[in-house]
């Protein structure tokens, strides 16, 4: 990696021979990587959705949740309060649909706040003809409705989402399909994200990646899993790239 600006604040490192703005797709993540969310709308919705479909009590407390997947939290939460697979497993759907609808009820709720240089970015990449899509670990209708809130609807026209995706490498996996059913079969896809975890299902997909410390990892954290980019936000990387040569 390669050191093209740095100070107490700015911090960028770019493989020498990635081009960050050069390839044909882009899969970002949403949550620390496109906004914040300063609501607790999608992170009650879990609790909100096993109540509704099994009528059982569950926590998020201990529940990772930085880079992992609604699929993943859920069934995570569940095994903290003692539901066993076998009556999970049945519930799943329901539960999910209930995630959903608990959301959309809420939507006025919803206070996204967008990350550094989310916007220009977005835009600089269509400018340079480059498809975006979102790879996240939310539940696909939850993920565009919180888009939708944060005024970004406009630059994605795909995704890859958690519904029947537990493993993010997965569903990732599944987005690259997609861009490149879009894009052409020799596409190339970078992933942008802000988690350790994003780094390594794109890496497990052969995938460069971009990775933002807005989230709740530091630059040098990040940096330790060698992403082809790390940059403290996009809107330091976008104007990194305006003053290089």
């Amino acid at each position: 990696m390669q050191t093209i600006q740095y100070n107490n604040e700015i911090r960028i490192a770019v493989d020498p021979h990635f081009v960050w703005d050069g390839q044909n797709a882009y899969l970002f993540d949403i949550d620390g990587t496109l906004l914040r969310s300063r609501d607790r709308v999608h992170y009650e919705s879990v609790a909100i959705g096993v109540q509704r479909a099994m009528g059982i009590e569950v926590s998020l407390a201990g529940v990772p949740i930085h880079g992992n997947t609604d699929t993943g939290i859920l069934r995570e939460a569940c095994r903290q309060a003692g539901i066993e697979d076998d009556s999970l497993e049945p519930q799943v759907a329901a539960i999910r649909a209930a995630m959903c609808a608990s959301v959309e009820e809420r939507r006025g709720e919803l206070d996204p706040i967008l990350m550094p240089g989310i916007t220009e970015t977005l835009k600089h990449l269509a400018e340079r003809g480059a498809l975006l899509g979102v790879a996240t670990g939310n539940l696909e209708a939850i993920g565009w409705i919180k888009i939708e809130a944060a005024g970004l609807r406009e630059w994605f026209r795909f995704g890859g989402f958690s519904d029947h995706y537990p493993d993010r490498a997965e569903l990732i996996a599944k987005a690259t399909e997609k861009a490149r059913e879009m894009a052409g079969a020799d596409a190339s896809v970078c992933v942008v994200g802000d988690t350790p975890r994003d780094i390594a299902a794109a890496h497990a997909n052969g995938l460069p990646v971009i990775a933002v410390a807005t989230g709740h990892y530091s630059f040098e954290q990040l940096a330790e899993y060698r992403p082809e980019v790390c940059a403290s936000s996009l809107a330091d990387l976008l104007a990194a790239s305006v003053t290089r040569p």
